[in-house]
């Protein structure tokens, strides 16, 4: 999970840099549409990661739930 929540991470700088430069050359609707995604996968990785109020993030708890002896 942590590989998924940093390639969103990625995702969402690469996003914010290419709608600058489709904003620049004048590609307004599509560099608006590129921010409103980034926010859209900022938000995921938000939900996923802050913790709730007795401290623990659903990313914590997908850990908590795996049976011991399994992978991935």
């Amino acid at each position: 999970m942590d590989l998924v929540l940093s390639l969103v991470v990625i995702a969402v700088l690469v996003l914010l840099a290419a709608a600058f430069f489709a904003w620049r050359r004048g590609a307004r609707q599509q560099a608006v549409l590129m921010v409103v995604l980034a926010l859209v996968g900022v938000l995921n990785v938000l939900i996923w990661t802050v913790p709730d109020a007795t401290g623990t993030s659903p990313v914590d708890r997908i850990d908590e739930a795996k049976p011991s002896g399994t992978t991935g």
